[in-house]
């Protein structure tokens, strides 16, 4: 496995991601032999479930500089190979593999081009000229990365649109959806029930946002959202978890509409122990202004808590929303059409109701150890497929 995850050396071992680590012995586990990692340096800190390791890992791990090549040497005599496509320091390991040993690629790819332009563009942290810049190389290296998904023998592509963009692309592609889902996290029937019975007693309606308070997050429209909903009279209470570039401009811009009743700013919550139980009991709908097509865990996670989402017509969202009947979508980009939907789904609450059950029934059939199974069961089968070949 050749990994994007974060590390950093120490005289004793490594620092490596909390979440990371969990993942890999998830594979560990699920994998029918043994599995090495290799990781490259470049981060200077790791924000959150920073890990020390100092002894044994639990899988093979080689750490290599940051502009250091993968080479015919790192891939020799494994039977997979699997690394991400939206690595563009990865898109030469197709041509130096062994391929006559029989091994297999597998890829793994979460955004299509336009969202990387998109977050891109919406990266304020950098100059206009340098903006542009990076959309044009990242235009160039589509180039290689269409070349890199096209020699790959699997392609598992998280979210509809790297699905829909490059699975056409590939021999042997998969679709799944990435979320922290366990069977244990779902809403329970009783929840559904209290949350059923807040929204057919007319009491307000409960918004709530968690994530990075960012621009490519659409961050900026939740308060005039707010704005728009308060001025069509449409009675509500907005909760915002998260951190980020924008949080004083959005603390300061609910002071100065005077919002401070209706819309509350929060520090980020740990996301088992209190965002999720939160979502299930004190939540009606999650806002998700999201202006890019990135396939975020987060529609799935929400969904599962029992909520519905009234977001963006974003690829992602678009297309999770059509296949799920739990939501509902407004144009890209226009705070007023999205509260102008928020003030539709008002006059309907049985309906919001109905969705939730659809969220809910949806997230189940694509919990986190349902999908991760079948991404291991994907590659496995390749390499039945090649046994099966070799005997007969």
């Amino acid at each position: 496995m050749i990994a994007p995850a974060p590390v950093l050396r120490t005289a004793t071992g490594y620092v490596l991601d909390g979440k990371f680590v969990e993942g890999m012995h998830l594979h560990c586990r699920y994998w029918p032999g043994p599995i090495d990692c290799i990781l490259r340096e470049g981060a200077t800190d790791i924000p959150f479930g920073a890990t020390e390791i100092t002894g044994d890992t639990g899988f093979g791990l080689t750490v290599l500089p940051g502009d250091a090549e993968i080479e015919a040497r790192h891939l020799a005599g494994y039977d997979m190979i699997y690394c991400s496509a939206d690595d563009a320091r990865n898109f030469g390991i197709a041509d130096r593999m062994t391929r006559t040993a029989g091994s297999k690629l597998t890829l793994v790819l979460e955004y299509t081009l336009k969202t990387r332009l998109q977050a891109a563009w919406l990266d304020r942290h950098r100059s206009v000229l340098r903006r542009l810049y990076s959309m044009a190389w990242l235009m160039r290296q589509e180039v290689r990365l269409r070349r890199f998904v096209r020699a790959a023998d699997g392609l598992q592509a998280n979210g509809y649109p790297a699905h829909e963009l490059y699975g056409r692309m590939n021999r042997n592609p998969l679709l799944y959806l990435d979320n922290r889902m366990e069977p244990a996290l779902f809403a329970t029937d009783g929840e559904m029930a209290a949350r059923k019975d807040h929204l057919l007693s007319g009491r307000p309606l409960r918004l709530v946002y968690s994530g990075r308070l960012e621009n490519m997050k659409g961050a900026q429209d939740l308060v005039p959202i707010a704005r728009a909903l308060r001025d069509a009279g449409t009675r509500f209470h907005l909760n915002i978890f998260g951190t980020g570039s924008l949080s004083g401009r959005i603390a300061r811009d609910i002071a100065a509409a005077g919002l401070e009743e209706t819309v509350t700013l929060h520090d980020p919550l740990d996301f088992e122990t209190e965002l999720v139980p939160y979502m299930r009991k004190h939540a009606d709908i999650y806002l998700c202004c999201h202006r890019q097509s990135d396939p975020s865990c987060t529609y799935v996670e929400n969904m599962g808590c029992g909520l519905t989402v009234a977001g963006y017509d974003n690829d992602m969202w678009a297309a999770l929303c059509a296949e799920s009947a739990a939501g509902w979508t407004s144009p890209l980009g226009n705070p007023a059409r999205i509260a102008q939907t928020i003030g539709m789904i008002d006059k309907d609450r049985p309906e919001i109701h109905r969705r939730s059950e659809k969220a809910l029934a949806f997230a189940r059939q694509h919990n986190f150890p349902d999908e991760f199974r079948k991404r291991m069961t994907h590659m496995t089968d390749m390499l039945g497929e090649q046994d099966a070949r070799h005997n007969a």
